[in-house]
């Protein structure tokens, strides 16, 4: 089974009560959107867009920015584009059925690589993540960031509390890695990048955002000013 099949049989049912369910324990989805220092006319490609809740956030935020996502469940896009007919968004998202190690700017019809990625509690799902993320740089413009939350090490919470989440989110085909800050603390020094992070309500999710070096005559975005490793 590929990976585009597993995610159309974990969510053929999931994907109905999907948003509702998830705003209960994917923390620091908006924190990440609002930290966004996007600017008119650049792009935006969201990984693992699921039912597009945060692509149609940004979409409000941002009229006049052009916004893609992609998805390895069909299904999951179907549920985006229901959502999306006939809202005021819908010109603005384009959706794609890709994986994260393939999908190219070229895929959207775009000349040059996205201003902003994102990936939003994805990585804990990508077999092989380090070469999700080097992938990502690559379709990323010289200035660009990406922007990642997903969950962290939990190791200022009760240790039931982690064997307990750890264990049902193996049910959902889900794998944290704590190595995912110091991985990207090693890209961004070998790279010489820029990287703010910070810990999410007792260590429970990291929020990243990492600017990619050099020098580009679009706007740069200034990395908002977070101490690294900071709970609260």
């Amino acid at each position: 089974m590929d990976a585009a099949q597993q995610m159309d049989r974990q969510y053929r049912y999931q994907r109905y009560v999907y948003d509702l369910s998830r705003k209960y324990y994917l923390l620091g989805r908006d924190a990440l959107l609002n930290e966004m220092d996007v600017q008119p006319g650049e792009t935006v490609l969201e990984i693992g867009c699921g039912t597009a809740r945060n692509l149609t956030k940004l979409a409000y935020r941002y009229p006049s920015v052009k916004l893609y996502g992609i998805d390895a469940s069909r299904m999951m896009l179907d549920t985006a584009r229901d959502k999306l007919r006939g809202t005021l968004y819908e010109r603005n998202i384009t959706l794609r059925q890709g994986l994260a190690g393939q999908v190219s700017h070229h895929d959207f019809g775009l000349e040059k690589p996205f201003d902003h990625i994102v990936f939003s509690y994805v990585l804990s799902m990508i077999p092989g993540w380090q070469g999700a993320l080097e992938h990502a740089l690559h379709i990323l413009k010289p200035g660009g960031c990406l922007h990642v939350v997903d969950f962290s090490d939990q190791q200022t919470m009760p240790p039931w509390f982690r064997r307990v989440l750890l264990q049902w989110l193996d049910w959902f085909h889900v794998h944290p890695d704590p190595d995912v800050p110091c991985y990207l603390e090693q890209l961004a020094d070998r790279e010489r990048d820029q990287l703010r992070m910070r810990q999410l309500a007792g260590r429970y999710a990291l929020l990243a955002h990492y600017q990619k070096g050099g020098i580009s005559d679009d706007h740069q975005p200034e990395l908002p000013q977070i101490p690294q490793y900071l709970d609260f």
